[in-house]
């Protein structure tokens, strides 16, 4: 469909908006739509298809709170190499993350200078949990027991790991495991 404008005796034609398709290489998982913490936009997950992805649920007034500096510091390193650190702020556990959207964003930034993409606070875990964490636990078996749990997945879209609350971001493990998924080939 094409619609005609007449501005100032000119004769424009515009094309009717497409809808834009998910990408035919935007591997099930991460096929999802979530807004962004910043401004509530949408973003489509399948932006990050073919990187390795380290999905983290957060809460600003936990016992772990302070990785967000380690998580910042290794999306910081292995970005470049493909990595990216997704945060879900979440209030499931212990009441540690009551503040609204700009609250959050403003304490991420502010207090831990977090750049990696992080989205509209959700539940992460039960009936209530948002579709990519319902799945991620449906896929390892592991929902999340407190804030700060993490599921890395490789570049095809395959989760490889998940770790506890307790793993840091600078955990030799995990570190050695973003290493091996980000040295794969999609």
């Amino acid at each position: 469909m094409v619609t005609h404008l007449i501005l100032s005796g000119l004769l424009l034609a515009a094309a009717a908006p497409v809808m834009a398709q998910p990408d035919a290489a935007c591997p099930a998982l991460l096929n999802q739509r979530f807004n962004r913490l910043q401004d509530d936009a949408p973003q489509q997950l399948c932006k990050y298809a073919g990187q390795v992805v380290l999905v983290v649920n957060t809460a600003s007034y936990c016992g772990y709170t302070s990785q967000y500096e380690g998580l910042e510091k290794l999306y910081a390193k292995y970005q470049p190499r493909g990595l990216v650190v997704l945060g879900f702020p979440s209030n499931d556990f212990g009441g540690q993350e009551p503040g609204d959207s700009k609250q959050i964003a403003d304490f991420c930034f502010n207090t831990y200078g977090v750049k990696f993409p992080m989205f509209a606070k959700s539940s992460v875990t039960g009936k209530e949990a948002n579709p990519l964490h319902a799945e991620l636990a449906k896929i390892t078996g592991t929902s999340p027991k407190w804030n700060f749990h993490k599921y890395l997945i490789d570049r095809s879209g395959k989760v490889v790991a998940n770790y506890g609350s307790r793993v840091t971001p600078d955990d030799k493990q995990l570190v050695s495991d973003v290493e091996k998924a980000l040295a794969q080939k999609n």
